[in-house]
């Protein structure tokens, strides 16, 4: 008896779970249907105020721009309010029952990622929760194909998406700069978050951006973007990503000057050299140890030029003056009349040598490396091999100078 019941509690429980998905199922499209319209309506309402704020003339009563930014800032919050909802009622159920795109499950998997970022990372959780709310609200109205809308939309997108990313990007810059309390591995994980949050700003918003606004105050952007976009052609390897984060980080000196400060940058690229650096230790193939040679002459003329020649304050003030002297000697090779070859191999010397200075304040860290700086330097004829034997007697002479 006791086994017959519990079939037929068995079959009755499979019988009305299996009514109530199919409710469910045939519920979920009406849903998403009413979080449309209040999405769309808020979104309206938001848009308008938006307006209203941005077109405050910056001479007008300081009274009635603070009400009007309140007034923004208010429909703003439900508006994002109506997308999270929206997202917990549609699409987490959607995907609950099996019915959801794989679109809706990325976004879903993409919302939990964010929001587990609250606990440990609240600051960056706050800028992400925003972003990723606006993003998906975007791809809708993009996919909706309604011109009017996409119009009205994009320069609130691109104005509220910068203002994000900075956030984000300031708060990765506070986290690289300091030294105190932060771990090694920490910081990698940052740098990658950091080239991450740059290539999305430059692939999604950039070119929105550049679109709304053709008053050529974008110039230099626009031709690094080209530089950017060619970089990104083919299938990449290691090397091609260096040099695409590379370019990034030159972007960033235009776009992002302030959220991501000189300090930071800097740490950047020093990430990339170093990267590099050990690429070139691990490669035995010599033609391709030689084209980690021009990259990194590449990367280190980038660093130079866009950040180091801009520099104005120097921990060290002999530093500073070491950079003066190797700037000097740049920019005479770069006026001087030679061929590609001649020029190239000048600038591989020139930065060699720079570089080998450095490394040699702290030589038992960097000993291996030093030893392939003056292998190459050997090789570009302006450092002599010292021969075992020969080395073996000065050596030798020198204890017994000592003795």
């Amino acid at each position: 008896m006791e086994q017959r019941s519990l079939k037929v509690l068995d079959a009755n429980k499979t019988f009305f779970s299996q009514i109530t998905t199919t409710l469910t199922k045939l519920l979920i499209p009406t849903k998403l249907g009413i979080n449309n319209v209040l999405i769309s309506i808020k979104r309206n309402n938001m848009i308008k105020a938006y307006n209203n704020y941005s077109q405050v003339n910056e001479r007008e009563e300081t009274d009635k721009k603070e009400i009007l930014q309140k007034k923004y800032e208010e429909y703003y919050a439900i508006y994002l309010e109506a997308i999270d909802k929206y997202i917990i009622d549609s699409v987490y159920k959607k995907v609950k029952n099996n019915t959801a795109t794989n679109f809706e499950k990325d976004a879903l998997a993409k919302y939990y990622m964010v929001v587990s970022l609250k606990e440990n990372q609240y600051v960056e959780y706050k800028y992400r929760k925003q972003e990723y709310l606006i993003r998906v609200d975007y791809e809708n109205i993009v996919n909706s194909k309604k011109e009017n809308l996409i119009s009205k939309y994009n320069e609130f997108y691109v104005n509220k998406m910068e203002s994000l990313y900075k956030g984000i990007l300031k708060n990765y810059s506070i986290q690289i700069t300091d030294n105190i309390s932060s771990k090694l591995e920490e910081n990698e994980k940052t740098y990658d978050k950091i080239f991450r949050t740059l290539e999305t700003y430059i692939l999604e918003v950039l070119p929105i951006k550049m679109k709304i606004n053709q008053n050529g105050d974008y110039e230099k952007s626009v031709a690094e973007y080209e530089r950017y976009e060619q970089a990104n052609i083919g299938k990449l390897d290691i090397r091609d990503s260096i040099k695409k984060r590379m370019i990034l980080l030159g972007i960033s000196r235009y776009l992002f000057t302030h959220s991501l400060p000189l300090a930071a940058t800097e740490q950047c690229y020093l990430e990339l050299i170093n990267e590099v650096q050990n690429l070139i230790l691990k490669e035995k193939n010599k033609a391709r140890q030689n084209s980690l040679f021009d990259l990194l002459i590449e990367l280190e003329e980038e660093f130079s030029n866009k950040l180091l020649s801009t520099k104005i304050y120097w921990d060290k003030p002999e530093e500073r003056e070491e950079y003066k002297k190797f700037w000097d000697s740049y920019k005479k090779i770069i006026n001087e009349e030679m061929n590609d070859k001649d020029l190239k191999n000048k600038k591989q010397i020139l930065f060699l040598k720079y570089d080998l200075k450095k490394l040699c304040v702290n030589s038992r860290k960097h000993n291996k490396i030093i030893k392939i700086y003056k292998s190459k330097l050997v090789e570009l004829g302006v450092m002599k091999r010292i021969s075992k034997i020969r080395n073996i007697k000065i050596k030798a002479t020198k204890q017994k100078v000592s003795k």
